[in-house]
């Protein structure tokens, strides 16, 4: 048994998530199809705007639900995070015995459990990276449905508007196949770097109330404000640079695909920016302990990053960053664009 409990944590997250909107058979079949028609037919205005050669053969997104979602993430997380466990026990040199392990797989399978059911009800689409698998573009039909109509937005407009963001993010990685195995690398030091010790999770822990306004502060990255040192921060800050570049490249693309394609792309921007703003009290709390509205300011920084270089160099220019890790913006870059086109086109 592993120290997380996957099976666990896929059958706590299908317990507490919400089914979604409620729908006819004939509807939800009907919204499928939709769905599948527009990924497929963002792959060729995706591909030209944003000037990478991708694999003709990649295969068809999948339409899920939330519960699929969760599933197909728990697996992830395992492939991600097992082996991880494992190198942070050999690093300590003391493993749990079987019965504290069998527990402690039931609690943290519990935890990520609850936590995956937390976002199943938010994410649009994802582009799974699959760690020892087969990576998979995902789009998550009740989501799609649910906010459409919240937005009060053209549903099929919406439906291409989130198809093609979430296809940019699938010619990234399968355009340039380095990009996915170093960012599962990254990840994966950073988790076993991340991890604190007895001593050391017992004092943090201690200072958990104590700090809990500040990490609620406009600004903060949540928990990780807590359980991180400067040094570790610096490594975060270093990989949040990518995730801000593939974020703001996805946001960015879909914009410049969307007048031609899409009738309603102005509108439906300017309402998504506001659902952004918009969570209520509850969910802005939530958010921002996990971090997560640290992740809606990758999608603004990564985006300015993304425009202003290529108002700078152009395009072609742009895509200079996909070379190799060493073409990839640093963190300092992200906030100052012309640093990163100074270091790479000179």
């Amino acid at each position: 048994m592993g120290y997380v409990d996957w099976e666990f944590a896929k059958t706590t997250g299908r317990t507490l998530v919400p089914a979604g909107p409620t729908v006819s058979q004939a509807e939800a079949e009907a919204e499928v199809a939709a769905i599948r028609a527009a990924a497929a037919t963002a792959r060729g205005p995706v591909a030209d705007t944003a000037r990478m050669e991708t694999p003709g053969d990649a295969p068809d997104a999948l339409v899920v639900d939330r519960a699929t979602w969760i599933a197909v993430n728990a697996d992830s997380m395992g492939a991600m995070l097992d082996a991880t466990f494992d190198e942070i026990i050999e690093k300590r040199g003391q493993a749990p015995g079987p019965t504290a392990q069998a527990i402690g797989g039931k609690i943290t399978g519990a935890e990520a459990g609850a936590l995956l059911a937390f976002m199943a009800t938010k994410v649009l689409g994802q582009y799974d990276l699959s760690p020892g698998g087969t990576p998979t573009l995902m789009l998550v039909a009740p989501n799609i449905m649910s906010i459409a109509e919240e937005l009060g937005v053209d549903r099929d407009d919406f439906r291409a508007w989130v198809c093609m963001h979430e296809e940019t993010h699938r010619v990234q990685f399968t355009a340039n196949p380095w990009l996915r195995d170093h960012l599962v690398s990254e990840a994966r030091t950073l988790a076993v770097d991340l991890a604190p010790d007895a001593e050391r999770l017992h004092e943090l822990t201690g200072r958990l109330t104590e700090k809990l306004p500040e990490l609620l502060r406009e600004g903060s990255t949540g928990l990780a404000d807590l359980f991180t040192t400067p040094e570790q921060r610096e490594k975060m800050a270093a990989l949040t640079a990518v995730m801000s570049l593939l974020e703001g490249h996805a946001d960015v693309v879909m914009d410049d695909v969307g007048p031609a394609h899409i009738p309603s792309v102005a509108h439906i921007r300017a309402r998504f920016t506001e659902r952004r703003k918009g969570a209520g009290a509850p969910d802005r709390i939530l958010r921002r302990l996990l971090g997560l509205e640290a992740k809606m300011r990758q999608y603004r920084d990564g985006a300015i990053f993304v425009r202003s270089v290529q108002d700078t160099v152009g395009v072609d220019g742009f895509n200079a960053v996909w070379a190799s890790p060493e073409t990839l913006p640093q963190a300092r870059e992200i906030e100052d664009p012309t640093a990163w086109v100074r270091r790479v086109h000179g």
